[in-house]
């Protein structure tokens, strides 16, 4: 029988805001909920910009993939939520500087509205 699913948890990325986890490992694969932009240490969203904002998601996943004992350099696939798409090459800057060699496979979607009014969230798979 495999082994049930898990939670992973880290104090270095903001808690779970409803009835979900961080993240859940599943057999050799971590799945990281939706991270929006917020700074653990101050619970407010981080900087004035786009670039900002999408730094603090991707430090967000970083810490719940290290909590489970991986890195975003394993990430697989990663999903990125825009309430703009106007902000698309602006997010694209700053994932390049993640995913330098190899970027995982990605989709990036526009959505109507997100969470606490955030303007990005992203959310990754990443192998262990």
């Amino acid at each position: 029988m495999a082994n049930a699913p898990s939670p992973v948890a880290t104090d270095r990325a903001p808690a779970a805001i409803g009835p979900y986890s961080q993240g859940m490992v599943a057999g050799n694969l971590l799945f990281i909920s939706g991270q929006l932009p917020i700074d653990p240490a101050t619970g407010s969203f981080a900087g004035d910009s786009i670039e900002d904002r999408t730094h603090q998601c991707l430090k967000n996943l970083q810490e719940i993939a290290r909590a489970a004992g991986t890195g975003l350099d394993r990430a697989v696939k990663i999903t990125v939520f825009l309430a703009n798409m106007e902000h698309f090459a602006r997010v694209n800057q700053v994932y390049a500087q993640y995913f330098p060699a190899n970027p995982p496979a990605r989709s990036a979607v526009q959505v109507a509205a997100l969470p606490k009014g955030a303007d990005i969230e992203i959310e990754a798979i990443v192998s262990l």
